[in-house]
């Protein structure tokens, strides 16, 4: 996209035509005349008495207001060539441009994450894409834009990310924040939008760091930095870091932004819980440090109040830790065998062995279905493999004892690094829709058969559960207030309830299955702990009552703060502080 001749994409009523511009050789003079004709028509614009940006429609492809080719044009020149227009992934599966080895292959690498991270514009939540390029849907249906975003820019200076917000601000078009595409919640995507491309920001710096509230190494990082990128610098450097189950999540983004849960948790807190100091960009378009002594109620935000609503993270600096042997175990069974109240109880009885496992640092990740169990796997940070199985052997007693036949792994490693790489898979993407629920420690403790009825139900109806085992209470290493749900620090357990996702299925059945998660299952859960709340990254989007399941008492401070730095709500996403005043409808 360097080139004024570039092929920019034009949108019409939702489908996608690519226009070539015409060659445009400016020569200086008309160059300079041209640009202060548009600033003429810009300060005009700007001087006009308009309502507040959020009262008003966001100016959607085909609308007057959409800007035009020429002044994408010379936006793209602004910003050094960096725009990109939106490219279906899936358009070879479809005609006019069908393609059928180019299709299989796409179809064959599509639960990929890295299929999707490298596009500019591409989720792995199927659900907000809104089915309208699918590689899985017939060759004959139209291949359009749907909720995909309609250009990015692939940032790499501060410059890039102003320039684009005073461009969107002035044609009042929408601004999303996006690096890999990981989210859940399509906070990384919109119809209409122009997406703010993190992701080649990679910078990586391992530092010394001192303030009164923490002295010790820290990482600086890029907002594009992903978790494997981080776990490597830290394993050639002696070092842990905080970040997420799924090594190509980014770590400056929601992961961290929204609390961020890790297999380093129960020893080191949350990925919130890791962050020093961060490098923010305003919705002005300003480059503002962000830490306990400069802009603190915007660093209070950004631990845990979630992302793409209150600017856009340039970097972020986390705490690390020096290097441990890190122990971890599996285990699985079925129901083979017995019967289905043997079966749910032998689940349960692992709730029983948490407590001791998460108060020596280890976090344990398990998921159930009603036919099978299994631990994948548990993380013992400085925990030796002989005492991980001496605080497991209570739960393989139980199970031996009542003849159920299971598999178990235990193994020692030297580092973090060499476990996550041995022993947490890739996790496939657009398989599922998701849904949470924070248990707390006391409900598990006097209320685990009724958990184990509820965890019954949901997989009896279609359902499965992941939970994640581990106490972020005693983050004694974290010294300074954050906004991460206050839920969080009494939980022993983190359920998450998925439903499956099929490319093929109609999108009705699809809404119909992840209703019952809104209206079953996750009431059923919220009944049994009234006081919590959801995991934000991981939650249903369609969660009725999210200012208090998502952010709980920290709601009415964020809101402030939101209020003080995007006034105008520049930025929004679906369910941020702002949704109340946000009116969402699809274009006629």
């Amino acid at each position: 996209m360097g080139s004024v001749q570039a092929t920019l994409a034009g949108i019409s009523g939702g489908r996608i035509r690519n226009v070539r511009l015409p060659s445009l050789r400016l020569t200086r003079r008309v160059w300079l005349i041209t640009a202060l004709l548009i600033a003429i028509i810009w300060l005009s614009y700007r001087g006009l008495s308009q309502p507040p940006a959020i009262l008003r429609c966001r100016c959607f492809p085909g609308d007057e207001c959409w800007p035009s080719s020429l002044e994408w044009q010379l936006f793209n020149r602004t910003i050094d060539g960096r725009l990109i227009a939106t490219d279906m992934l899936a358009a070879p599966c479809h005609d006019p441009h069908y393609d059928a080895v180019e299709c299989d292959k796409l179809r064959n690498k599509w639960l990929l994450p890295d299929t999707h991270y490298e596009s500019s514009s591409s989720i792995m939540s199927p659900w907000f894409t809104n089915g309208t390029c699918s590689p899985f849907s017939p060759q004959s249906e139209l291949c359009t834009l749907g909720n995909h975003v309609s250009f990015a820019v692939k940032v790499s200076k501060p410059s890039h990310i102003s320039r684009t917000l005073e461009f969107a601000k002035r044609n009042n078009i929408r601004v999303v924040v996006r690096n890999t595409g990981h989210d859940y919640n399509g906070r990384s995507t919109g119809a209409g939008s122009i997406a703010i491309w993190t992701h080649h920001l990679k910078d990586l710096q391992v530092q010394e760091y001192s303030n009164r509230f923490y002295s010790g190494k820290v990482m600086k990082l890029g907002a594009g930095v992903q978790a494997r990128e981080a776990f490597e610098l830290a394993n050639r450097t002696g070092l842990h870091i905080v970040g997420g189950e799924c090594p190509t999540v980014g770590l400056a983004g929601g992961f961290s932004t929204g609390g961020g849960h890790s297999a380093l948790s129960s020893k080191y807190g949350l990925g919130a819980d890791q962050i020093v100091a961060l490098e923010v960009i305003d919705a002005n378009g300003e480059v503002k440090a962000a830490n306990p002594y400069h802009n603190a109620d915007l660093f209070w935000a950004l631990r845990g109040g979630g992302g793409g609503t209150f600017g856009v993270v340039w970097s972020m600096t986390v705490k690390v830790y020096p290097s441990v042997p890190v122990s971890g175990a599996n285990l699985t069974f079925t129901n083979e065998g017995i019967s289905q109240d043997v079966f749910f109880k032998a689940i349960g009885q692992f709730h029983e062995t948490l407590p001791s496992l998460v108060a020596k640092g280890a976090t344990a990740i398990y998921y159930f279905t009603n036919t099978s169990f299994t631990i994948s796997p548990i993380t013992g940070p400085d925990l030796p493999v002989d005492q991980l199985e001496k605080l497991l052997s209570p739960y393989t007693n139980y199970l031996s004892e009542r003849g159920i036949k299971y598999t178990a792994q235990f193994r020692q490693f030297n580092t973090f690094y060499d476990q996550h790489t041995e022993m947490m898979n890739e996790i496939p993407v657009g398989v599922a829709q998701y849904g949470s629920w924070l248990i707390p420690r006391s409900t598990v403790i006097k209320k685990n058969d009724n958990l184990m009825d509820i965890g019954r139900y949901i997989t009896d109806n279609g359902g499965t559960v992941i939970g994640v085992g581990l106490d972020v209470s005693q983050s004694s290493t974290d010294k300074t207030d954050n906004s991460v749900l206050p839920a969080w620090r009494d939980a022993l357990l983190l359920l998450v309830v998925t439903t499956p996702w099929s490319f093929e299925a109609p999108r009705s059945d699809m809404a119909a299955l992840h209703a019952r998660t809104t209206n079953e299952f996750i009431p059923k859960l919220k009944a049994l702990a009234p006081s919590s709340g959801a995991y934000l990254n991981e939650a249903d989007f369609n969660q009725p009552d999210f200012q208090k399941a998502f952010f709980g008492k920290n709601y009415d401070r964020l809101k402030a703060i939101k209020q003080k730095y995007d006034p105008d709500n520049v930025f929004w996403v679906l369910k941020d502080m702002y949704m109340k005043n946000i009116k969402i409808s699809m274009p006629p």
